[in-house]
């Protein structure tokens, strides 16, 4: 199954509705950061929460939506342009934790509670918009929930998963929202409650094969799906880029460069790609600063 995102709206409870599958590109991104599994579970959770997110805005614009909790983990950070493409890591790949009573992955234990939740959207204005929330759980389901309810003030279900193998591949991921519309009754929040009593995990359902329509329509049948977005795992940088940053280092940095390494090598964060300088190249960037 391909990676893609469905938008769409139950009349009859009064609330619009998201669902998304993301296991090939996280696999991408699991291959890319060298991710162990609590680590894979972490960053699947939130790239397929942020994809949901992008969804919602009309026009397409930029996203960066960053988690840090205090845990082992460190920052979490995505990147979108609401296209269906994504570049996001974690601070610590190798991290694996996994909770005793249930043998899942303890990704709550990985991020932490003591830190913030931030979405930042660029909408082309002369500031872009900034919500800050502190972290609930670091389950990041319950975070993103906390998040619409707080600074949306949309009530919220947000049911996210990954299911990662022994050998680390990822067998699963994705996710589904679901949020109240004004004019929501009590009838109708008492119904997707209900339903959501004992709703099967989001990633085992996806394991088996259900699709995100199929998802949605086990808690409505009458959803009506207005459209749908492919998913992918895809960075924009480039040695230019990696260039203008070189810049901002300072002329006595990039002396240093050139007089003790002979050049330089830059990593990007978002998927590891990595860029080299050589010596005449840190040269030519001096003397353009110059």
């Amino acid at each position: 199954m391909k990676d893609y995102l469905v938008r769409g709206i139950v009349e009859s409870k009064n609330c619009r509705v998201f669902a998304c599958t993301t296991k090939q590109l996280l696999e991408v991104a699991r291959q890319k950061h060298d991710l162990w599994p609590t680590a894979s579970a972490t960053l699947g959770r939130f790239m397929s929460a942020t994809f949901m997110l992008a969804a919602m805005n009309k026009n397409h614009e930029k996203m960066t939506v960053t988690m840090n909790g205090g845990g082992n983990i460190g920052t979490i950070m995505a990147c979108t342009n609401s296209d269906g493409k994504i570049k996001a890591f974690v601070g610590n790949p190798h991290v694996h934790y996994t909770y005793e009573d249930t043998g899942k992955l303890g990704v709550g234990l990985a991020v932490g509670n003591q830190g913030t939740l931030q979405v930042i959207k660029d909408m082309g204005l002369k500031e872009p918009f900034v919500g800050t929330v502190p972290i609930q759980t670091g389950e990041i389901g319950e975070d993103f929930s906390y998040y619409f309810m707080v600074s949306e003030q949309i009530p919220s279900v947000v049911s996210l998963g990954v299911l990662v193998d022994t050998t680390n591949e990822i067998l699963s991921s994705g996710g589904f929202i679901i949020q109240l519309l004004p004019e929501a009754s009590d009838e109708d929040i008492s119904y997707i409650e209900e339903k959501m009593r004992n709703f099967p995990a989001v990633s085992a359902l996806l394991n088996e094969g259900y699709t995100p329509e199929e998802i949605l329509q086990m808690i409505f049948e009458d959803v009506k799906i207005l459209d749908s977005q492919d998913l992918f795992f895809e960075c924009d940088c480039s040695k230019e880029k990696m260039k203008n940053a070189l810049m901002t280092v300072g002329k006595d940095e990039i002396q240093a460069m050139i007089d003790e390494d002979h050049g330089c090598e830059m990593t990007c964060q978002f998927c590891n790609s990595k860029y080299s300088f050589s010596e005449d190249e840190l040269k030519e960037l001096l003397e353009s600063i110059q």
